[in-house]
């Protein structure tokens, strides 16, 4: 049936996903759609070249599908609605309906951070006497003029490991293709955002390639990306103000796994507390592939007093669940916790308070900028499953394993930062 799954501010879009049972074919999603809500028109990925979906071709089509990923979003009216919730079964050809939602970008305010760094100064002044140091094993870390802090932490710089021979895709705002630290490098970009090119205009597709995959030596400045040899994929699924609705998301996914990415990195999500079947079944079908998506936890929590919950699609059991930590590998106050539905658990942590990274040059010509969210830490996560999965040759569930087995225990509950912090081979 239906899943009622919309949540106030969540950006329900009026459409459904609809997802079908696993083993059919993108031909036979097609016939089912139209012999059961009588679409007339239902386009598909395939009917592109490179799988790359023209947002405004199909925009006419009652109906998508997404042929790698067995999910269609559909345009319905009340009538073919309820046709398509009829068929709706776990043994049918249509497993789950779903809203379909607007999803944002993952990064805190600045203003919010400064706010919770005085508190908890002040809150452990009073109840110790004097400010104590964070019992992490290592840390604090800072800038250097050689390192950013994140890099430092997750030892990246003791590595021989460069992501050669890895395909890795970003999808999120765009990037900037003119950043004079990306030009030369081997970068495939896509735009699924209707009237926008790839080039990044708003800065945080830009940032999250750059700690991903920046260079080993900017033309300016500290290092501060990771896979610096592998090979970039970025697909524009969010609009310049920072959201876009799933079928771009969707779209992005769909056109990764037409092009064997090994590693997909989202920095974006909804606030809301149920798992998306849409986004597990993505999430299923790209691991069986040799394809890990990790993806921002949040930035929900108020910590000290609210520890948040994370998010679609981050809570989907098959999607890893990126925390954010600080220079102390303590808990970021707007990171989200672990919550009590099935695949809602952090699974791992990395560095995203404080993160410096490129910027588009168009946005603001110092070309870098500095700034925090479980956005930061997800792109440091992907660009470590670069490096393992050049290092080890493992792909989907079995790097998934590498990542979780190569991390050191950090001074917090599971629920918060999972297995740990991640390093690098």
């Amino acid at each position: 049936m239906i899943e009622n799954t919309a949540t106030a501010g969540a950006g329900d879009t009026g459409r459904r996903i609809v997802v079908f049972a696993p083993g059919d074919g993108s031909d036979t999603y097609a016939t089912t759609l139209r012999s059961v809500a009588g679409f007339s028109e239902v386009a598909s990925t395939r009917d592109f070249a490179g799988q790359v979906l023209d947002v405004d071709q199909s925009r006419s089509a009652q109906a998508t599908v997404f042929a790698e990923l067995g999910v269609a979003i559909v345009d319905a009216d009340a009538d073919q609605l309820a046709a398509l919730d009829a068929q709706c079964s776990p043994e049918g050809s249509i497993r789950f309906i779903e809203p379909e939602r607007v999803q944002r970008i993952r990064t805190a305010s600045p203003d919010y951070l400064r706010g919770y760094r005085d508190g908890v100064s002040d809150l452990t002044d009073r109840l110790t006497g004097a400010g104590v140091a964070t019992t992490a094993p290592t840390g604090p870390f800072a800038d250097t003029d050689e390192f950013t802090w994140g890099l430092q932490a997750t030892r990246v710089p003791a590595s021989t490991a460069t992501g050669a021979g890895i395909k890795v895709a970003v999808l999120d705002t765009g990037v900037d293709l003119t950043h004079p630290d990306l030009v030369g490098r081997a970068i495939t970009a896509q735009s699924f955002v209707s009237g926008e090119q790839p080039q990044d205009g708003h800065g945080h597709g830009t940032h999250c390639v750059g700690t991903s995959c920046g260079p080993q030596r900017p033309t300016t400045g500290r290092r501060y990306g990771i896979a610096f040899e592998a090979e970039i994929f970025v697909g524009k699924v969010l609009s310049n103000d920072g959201g876009g609705p799933d079928a771009g998301i969707l779209a992005g996914l769909n056109w990764a796994l037409a092009n064997g990415v090994h590693v997909v990195s989202m920095s974006l999500g909804a606030d809301v507390n149920q798992v998306s079947q849409a986004y597990e079944t993505v999430g299923r079908r790209a691991l069986a592939a040799g394809t890990l998506i990790v993806a921002a936890a949040g930035n929900n929590a108020n910590r000290p007093t609210d520890p948040g919950f994370v998010g679609v699609p981050a809570n989907s059991p098959s999607i890893m669940a990126i925390a954010a930590v600080d220079t102390a590998l303590a808990v970021a106050p707007f990171s989200a916790r672990s919550s009590a539905v099935d695949g809602g658990g952090v699974d791992v942590a990395a560095p995203g308070v404080d993160v410096y990274s490129s910027w588009p040059v168009a946005v603001d010509p110092q070309r870098y900028n500095t700034i925090s969210g479980t956005s930061m830490a997800t792109p440091h996560v992907a660009g470590l499953a670069a490096l393992w999965a050049q290092s080890t040759g493992r792909r989907g569930r079995d790097l998934w394993s590498t990542l979780t087995q190569q991390t050191v225990r950090l001074d917090a509950a599971a629920s918060d930062v999972g297995a740990g912090l991640v390093l690098a081979p």
